[in-house]
């Protein structure tokens, strides 16, 4: 039978897992979103109760960032989940979509304890038959973070290049209105249109 320390330990990690259950995570985001503009972004779908952001320790401030939203059900994160995934959704005007799943619970830096869980760890001398496992380790460790890296860069420089085409694509279609307002405004299209014998509507005033 369990003591009334251990009952209260599964008490609060049950609390903790409902918690995650209803947290979406979001990843793609722009670093210059701040909290209430996703507060703003992720209300049209229900009750936003939290925004945290992950801290990037290792990236550049450039990199998108990861952030878990809890909702205020687990039926809304997943409502959320499945609508972010099936149609493009943008945050604070991110070159690409945001992408959203499941939050997991190593992603919550105040997790609990989880009941019954125990670390051990130790030092691992030179003579140590595992110290040769450790070492591959360490070299395997060393890069994967070296290709992670790269492939950082890789992703700065698309979503950059994406940027600006889209840049390049909202300044043409605005110019290219302009030039149809100032065409209806001087009656040039009304013009046209009595000449070719086709319907204009009237110009703006």
């Amino acid at each position: 039978m369990a003591n009334p320390e251990e009952e209260e330990e599964e008490e609060k990690y049950e609390s903790f897992l409902s918690r995650v259950r209803r947290t979406v995570y979001v990843d793609e985001l722009t670093p210059h979103a701040s909290k209430s503009v996703v507060e703003s972004a992720f209300s049209q779908f229900g009750t936003v109760k939290d925004v945290i952001f992950l801290p990037n320790y290792l990236g550049p401030k450039e990199l998108p960032t990861g952030v878990l939203v809890e909702m205020e059900s687990e039926q809304t994160a997943k409502a959320v989940i499945e609508t972010v995934s099936q149609f493009p959704f943008m945050v604070a005007g991110m070159p690409r979509p945001v992408r959203a799943s499941a939050a997991r619970p190593a992603m919550f830096s105040d997790r609990p304890k989880k009941p019954g869980r125990t670390i051990q760890f130790r030092w691992v001398d030179p003579s140590d038959a595992e110290f040769d496992k450790a070492q591959r380790v360490k070299r395997l460790v060393r890069k994967h973070t070296a290709e992670a890296a790269f492939m950082i860069k890789k992703q700065l420089e698309e979503a950059e290049e994406l940027a600006k085409q889209q840049s390049e694509t909202v300044t043409t279609h605005h110019k290219k209105f302009e030039m149809i307002d100032k065409l209806t405004h001087d009656r040039v299209a009304q013009e046209l249109a009595g000449r070719y014998n086709i319907k204009c509507g009237p110009p703006h005033r």
